[in-house]
């Protein structure tokens, strides 16, 4: 298969499996890295450097049994192994997520980009972990690394459900646990916020020992508002609706629709978190890039 061909995969019986999911990200990832002319491997050879105290999320494979032994306490040994990075998935599981354009709903095209993503940063060595939230449920998976893991992380994320809204901002940022090593984090979310809390949370999650990406996952119908008839919007949050004559609100619309972009954007660029525009159309590539790119910052 070539790298675009996953997208002939993009049905409900292949989005709603493990191996399903799995299969499309090894077919994206492989085509993608197909076409870079340098190796991704970070390579072996890693050699002793320190010792450090076990922290929850640290893979338990790195503890030193001897300095258990000896001294009663957990330790890491510290080595090259320590340039690899933690990378954190953050996504949005209110129910505004649930929007649908054809087959791929919002959460659906999260669970993919997930899902190439967390391959990607699999086969670099990373550990990956996962956390989704709304108002009433928490997800959450913490960092590890290897193939299981990548495997639990899948099955997580397909038992997300998507519903309420986005927790209160302080609330939010008590779910995620931040280490104060090195991270990449990726939020996730369709920015649909009445109060700034998805930018202000974005915004409270950037430390100096981290990279923070927001992929805000938008509809073309979102985008473009070429619908030229009336029509009537729901509210998914609140089952809130209205009657619009698309065509004549379209130009107020997208007026609206780009300032309001350029505001966040601002906001979040402002902090040094990345903030990138995916629509559910737009190849998974991009995702991958944007992976290296901002992995490298921290190395």
């Amino acid at each position: 298969m070539g790298g675009q061909d996953y997208q002939d995969l993009l049905k409900p019986e292949w989005l709603g499996t493990v191996s399903g999911l799995s299969l499309i990200a090894r077919i994206a990832v492989e085509g993608y890295t197909a076409g870079l002319n340098r190796s991704l491997k970070l390579g072996p050879g890693m050699e002793f450097s320190q010792y450090r105290g076990y922290q929850a999320g640290d893979d338990p494979r790195l503890l030193d049994w001897k300095m258990l032994a000896r001294s009663g306490r957990y330790y890491i040994k510290e080595s090259e192994q320590e340039s690899l990075v933690t990378v954190k998935f953050i996504v949005d599981a209110s129910a505004s997520m649930e929007y649908r354009e054809g087959e791929l709903s919002k959460a659906e095209y999260a669970r993919l980009l997930v899902a190439a993503l967390a391959y990607m940063a699999f086969k670099q060595g990373d550990s990956v972990g996962l956390h989704a939230l709304n108002e009433k449920e928490l997800v959450s998976v913490f960092p590890a690394a290897g193939k299981r893991q990548y495997y639990r992380l899948l099955l997580h994320l397909l038992g997300v459900t998507n519903s309420g809204k986005w927790p209160e901002p302080s609330r939010a940022i008590q779910r995620i646990p931040q280490h104060g090593r090195r991270e990449l984090l990726f939020f996730l979310t369709d920015m649909y916020e009445s109060e700034k809390e998805l930018t202000r949370f974005a915004g409270n999650l950037k430390t100096p020992r981290n990279e923070v990406v927001v992929l805000h996952i938008m509809g073309r119908d979102e985008m473009e508002f070429d619908y030229g008839t009336p029509l009537t919007f729901e509210d998914l949050e609140t089952g809130a609706r209205v009657q619009v004559d698309a065509g004549k609100a379209r130009k107020v619309y997208l007026e609206k629709l780009q300032a309001r972009m350029g505001a966040i954007r601002e906001a979040l660029l402002g902090k040094g978190i990345g903030y990138h525009i995916f629509r559910m159309d737009t190849a998974l590539d991009q995702a991958l890039h944007h992976y290296l790119k901002e992995r490298s910052r921290l190395n």
